[in-house]
């Protein structure tokens, strides 16, 4: 018996083949127990018997996100922090606000794909493939029209127009988190060494500190 199990774990090891997915909800829903000091990947379960509709539901994405920053934009998510009632299902949404000439700026969703669809103005966004490629897939969005992010790649969102431009996004994790590039690499906590970040975007020590002090400013407002 030792043996056969032995050789069923070497053929799993070696095997060409590999199979992997979320795991598959096993109740209805499983709304977060906020009040639970238990550490897990998501949230704690609380008793279904004390469900109540409010734990799937949030108000106010109505309402017009505040784009008076460095960027002109800002994005209001929508995950199962906001409503418990997502915690296992996997899925998020949120609104997006770029005010005129304002960037979403370039970012990655680590654990989730996102569609958007533009509600009110125009867009420019797009997304960069992974090496060795790196090639963009861009295009200018108006009311109604629909583009995909897959996961994990740099994507961005531009309002050349004149006027606000508003988007609705659904992304398929209740918690994608969301790393924007430069304030990642530029703007963390500590810093990287300007000696890595020079040699890395091939420019002198003085312009990294110049853009590392610019993020900083940014995490402070």
């Amino acid at each position: 018996m030792a043996a056969k199990i032995l050789l069923f774990a070497l053929l799993l090891v070696t095997s060409p083949f590999a199979f992997a997915s979320d795991p598959s909800p096993l109740q209805d829903f499983c709304v977060a127990d906020e009040m639970s000091r238990v550490f897990v990947n998501g949230f704690v379960c609380k008793d279904p018997k004390v469900a109540k509709p409010e734990d799937f539901l949030f108000s106010g994405l109505d309402k017009p996100g505040n784009t008076s920053n460095k960027f002109g934009s800002k994005v209001t998510l929508i995950d199962a922090s906001k409503i418990p009632g997502l915690n296992t299902l996997g899925v998020s949404m949120a609104r997006l606000d770029v005010a005129p000439h304002g960037l979403n700026p370039p970012h990655i969703h680590p654990r989730a794909t996102e569609i958007l669809t533009v509600i009110e103005g125009s867009l420019y966004v797009g997304f960069v493939t992974s090496n060795p490629e790196n090639k963009l897939f861009s295009k200018v969005l108006n009311k109604g029209d629909v583009f995909v992010f897959p996961a994990g790649l740099i994507h961005f969102e531009f309002n050349f127009g004149p006027t606000r431009a508003v988007g609705l996004a659904s992304l398929g994790s209740q918690n994608p988190s969301l790393n924007r590039i430069g304030e990642s690499v530029f703007g963390s906590n500590p810093s990287i060494s300007d000696d890595i970040l020079a040699k890395a975007f091939q420019v002198d020590k003085k312009t990294i500190d110049w853009i590392q002090a610019q993020f900083t400013s940014t995490n402070q407002n």
